[in-house]
């Protein structure tokens, strides 16, 4: 126990005296010009009234790494309310720890007060779960107290725009140039503190072609169920920070080697188990990966979708062998993985409401005669379902031939739809003519005529 108290006394004693490394332009290169106007803009506003400002974190390490931040933090030692103060357009928000949003035009660049190290003992500000996940750690500190609460050390860099310097206080810039990604402090302690992080470990090595330090991989697979006491609201906007990354394939399979990807999904582990499944699975992820390599739209109800189809499919197909109709047994079993998974992804109903659309749509693929293919080309889902059932052929769940039928009929004229028609349903394709029915007394009468005129031509 002493040896404990000792180890934790010098360890704060260590990082109060951490100094950081000033790395200059001349040795990293990142000029004021690459940086977001807006960002310039706020850190000069602070350093004009004498506080400290830097931008910091992902934005930093992406510039780091020649690519373009997709929104800029800034770290200062302003108050909330002294930052909102100095900005017209600005608001604060959050409640676990404070936060300004200042916004330049359509931009907006969150500014945060630099956190306080972490207390050791609950003084009523750090609270923590029986798992060691904090529930509530609102502390001020210094900008050294900041770089050490965060996650990872290429994500505690802080860039000054006025004098273009670096400062470093974890050998974040080291392990930029080693292409690793490395826990700030000790990987256990953090990831109890916040399971979230070990899917941000993966996203991040995935997404940035990282590899993940030994000692801060090692405890993964171990804690991974930690998981499982983060609101569900958490793990969802993660997941789809992972999904929607341009690396979806890569961030699965490191799911899947790290052991993260039991239970994030419902029976993802045995998907990914199945050939056709996992055929399935990844022909989405690589989908989508495209689509963001190229700057194209990208529907998370689409994706989570196809993420979830097998277990929609599965359920489907028992509730038929028990003998229930085909639509009846759909429409269960969406409901039912729906709600399998609602306890694990907090799925905003937007989205679900959208994926059982999708789904609902599969069978009518099917039905390619009479007005039933006309009637699905106006579906405002259409092309989403479209492009599922192109998934589902190029897994081989189902024949080729149909989605090759529908991609024709799509851009077929009248005539040549007419003549698909004839071909899917093996018969021509005749509209019947009602027969009107004539007043049965009218239908006599020209009956016994009709009888009388055949009577006279037999004799």
């Amino acid at each position: 126990m002493i040896k404990k108290i000792l180890g934790k006394v010098f360890s704060r004693r260590m990082f109060r005296g951490r100094q950081p490394s000033v790395i200059p332009f001349s040795k990293h290169g990142i000029a004021r010009s690459r940086i977001s106007p807006c960002a310039v803009k706020v850190t000069q506003t602070l350093q004009d009234h004498k506080f400290a400002a830097f931008v910091v974190g992902g934005a930093v390490r992406d510039l780091m790494l020649g690519r373009d931040p997709k929104d800029y933090d800034v770290a200062t030692n302003a108050t909330p309310e002294e930052v909102r103060a100095l900005f017209r357009r600005s608001r604060i928000i959050g409640r676990r720890f404070r936060l300004v949003h200042v916004m330049c035009g359509r931009e907006t660049v969150e500014v945060s007060t630099y956190r306080g190290e972490q207390a050791d003992v609950d003084d009523g500000q750090r609270v923590t779960d029986e798992h060691g996940r904090l529930l509530r750690d609102n502390v001020f500190g210094t900008q050294e107290q900041d770089a050490t609460r965060r996650d990872f050390t290429i994500n505690a860099l802080f860039y000054d725009p006025v004098s273009q310097e670096i400062w470093d206080y974890h050998g974040g810039v080291a392990d930029l140039r080693k292409r690793q990604l490395r826990m700030i402090g000790d990987p256990e302690r953090r990831y109890r503190e916040d399971p979230v992080r070990m899917l941000r470990a993966v996203r991040l090595s995935a997404s940035l072609g990282l590899t993940i330090e030994q000692h801060t991989r090692k405890p993964i697979r171990e804690l991974a169920s930690l998981l499982a006491n983060v609101p569900p609201a958490r793990v969802f906007d993660e997941m789809l920070k992972l999904l929607l990354s341009g690396h979806a394939t890569e961030c699965v399979q490191q799911l899947r080697r790290q052991g993260l990807h039991h239970g994030l999904l419902p029976m993802l582990d045995v998907i990914l188990e199945q050939p056709l499944g996992e055929r399935f699975v990844m022909a989405a992820l690589r989908n989508t990966d495209e689509r963001i390599k190229h700057d194209r739209p990208v529907s998370p109800a689409f994706l989570f979708a196809a993420l979830l189809w097998h277990e929609v499919l599965s359920a489907w197909r028992e509730l038929e062998g028990k003998g229930v109709p085909t639509l009846p047994a759909l429409y269960d079993a969406m409901e039912r993985v729906v709600q399998a998974q609602s306890e694990k992804l907090a799925i905003p109903r937007r989205f679900s409401s959208d994926m059982k659309e999708i789904w609902s749509l599969q069978p009518r693929f099917l039905q390619r005669g009479g007005r039933r293919p006309y009637r699905l080309l106006e579906h405002p889902r259409f092309r989403a379902g479209y492009d599922f059932l192109l998934l589902r052929c190029e897994s081989g769940e189902v024949d080729a031939e149909i989605g090759e039928w529908w991609t024709r009929f799509q851009d077929a004229s009248e005539h040549e739809r007419q003549q698909m028609l004839v071909a899917a349903e093996g018969e021509p394709h005749k509209r019947k003519r009602r027969r009107r029915r004539k007043p049965a007394a009218a239908a006599d009468g020209a009956s016994g005529h009709r009888s009388e005129a055949g009577a006279d031509e037999n004799s």
